[in-house]
């Protein structure tokens, strides 16, 4: 009843056109390939990139579906490495990715990058020169009170923004981004009631009177308080470490793009940029050079009906090893197909102590055609429903039925299934 193992280059949606794509690769040695496929396209860039720290960074997995009722992480996996050779390799490589960015832009695309007090300053003179000073925007700090303590200086809690462009003729839409009057800074306004009830902070300036109706939206200036970071049981949280808020990105994209703009994220790790892009009507390219960080990406966009049922996604990311032996079957009727996921065995898991099921933390059912799988089905362990789905139905189809399973390395991999008649 083995599965047979097969090549895949990439996961497509059935029967939805695609609203984004998520893509497994390594910067720079990726960039000729994006830039021909979608140079000069892209609205807005997030960058997310390592801060030069020197560490190892991790993602605390639950294992299995005692592991997720549990609510206990019980594998530490790789997430990232911040670890570089010097500085000047590390500002190589960011060189190369802002040239890149920019060569993906439209002409009225915006930049966003996201960075530490580490290499702030490095980062402004690189994008100044990649950029153009004249196309400098803003740096946005964004303040945070969650982190560590320190007593030899003062803690940091806060991190920066530069917001560049490319080009004077960039799309910038401030309104679209309100915040609530209580959360503006007024304290310096004196506070009043009009005739009508309504209450206001009012300022005199020159002679004039200026007043601000507490019901009336404020706006944001380059001082960002209102977004916290993610505390510990926040339930965005991953186990992904670094993750960023999604509040944090829908402001972003919210006022530098429009519906169905495309936004791009060159280090996507857990996909808050795909799930803020899917949630806003605009459409994704997200890269990053982890598995881990594509699966998880895939699966917050599942959990969030942002793929099959509203957003289809396209997935490019090299497969696992046919070092696995899989059990599944398939069985025909007029109309659909059952497919049943019976096994799944890996010397990885073997070696982790994990038994059968618990190593697959996402599967899919679909066709093959072509080098391309065709999903139609998925199931996914999350802390709501932490038990995959024994079998998946899919309508009839022109290709050969096909499975592909996600392991919780983050590894993908195709089988034929065996077919019961």
């Amino acid at each position: 009843m083995a599965a047979t193992y097969i090549r895949c280059a990439a996961e497509r949606h059935l029967s939805r056109e695609s609203r984004g794509t998520l893509i497994q690769g390594v910067l720079p040695d990726c960039a000729g390939e994006l830039a021909a496929r979608f140079g000069g396209s892209v609205q807005m860039v997030y960058l997310d990139p390592p801060f030069g720290t020197g560490k190892r960074f991790d993602m605390k997995a639950r294992v299995g579906e005692a592991g997720y009722r549990t609510g206990s992480p019980s594998l530490q996996l790789v997430a990232y490495d911040d670890r570089w050779e010097s500085r000047e390799a590390y500002l190589a490589m960011m060189r190369k990715t802002l040239e890149l960015a920019r060569a993906l832009m439209k002409k009225e695309g915006t930049i966003f990058l996201h960075i530490d007090s580490r290499m702030h300053a490095h980062m402004r003179l690189l994008m100044d020169e990649v950029f153009g000073e004249n196309n400098f925007l803003n740096e946005i700090i964004w303040s945070y009170q969650s982190g560590g303590r320190a007593r030899t200086y003062f803690p940091r809690k806060h991190d920066v923004i530069l917001f560049y462009a490319k080009s004077r003729s960039y799309y910038f839409n401030l309104k679209a981004v309100p915040i609530s009057r209580g959360e503006a800074r007024s304290n310096h306004m004196r506070r009043g009631v009009d005739e009508d009830g309504r209450s206001y902070r009012s300022i005199v300036s020159a002679g004039r009177e200026y007043r601000y109706y507490d019901d009336e939206p404020a706006y944001p200036g380059d001082v960002w308080d209102d977004i916290s970071h993610l505390q510990q049981k926040d339930p965005q949280r991953t186990g992904y470490e670094t993750q960023k808020p999604v509040r944090l990105l829908e402001r972003i994209i919210r006022c530098s793009t429009q519906e169905d703009d495309l936004v791009c994220d060159l280090f996507s790790g857990s996909g808050t940029t795909a799930v803020a892009a899917g949630r806003l009507g605009r459409r994704f390219l997200c890269v990053d050079q982890s598995p881990l960080a594509i699966a998880v990406a895939r699966k917050r966009l599942l959990c969030e009906n942002l793929v099959d049922k509203a957003v289809a996604c396209d997935v490019e990311a090299p497969c696992g090893k046919d070092d696995c032996r899989v059990e599944a079957e398939v069985f025909p009727a007029i109309s659909s197909y059952t497919v049943r996921l019976i096994s799944f065995e890996s010397e990885a898991a073997r070696e982790a102590g994990i038994a059968g099921l618990d190593a697959v933390d996402a599967w899919a059912a679909g066709f093959v055609q072509g080098d391309v799988f065709r999903g139609c089905a998925s199931s996914a362990r999350t802390p709501s429903s932490p038990r995959l789905a024994p079998m998946l139905e899919m309508p009839v189809c022109v290709g050969e039925p096909c499975v592909m399973i996600v392991d919780i390395w983050g590894n993908r991999r195709f089988y034929l299934p065996k077919r019961r008649y």
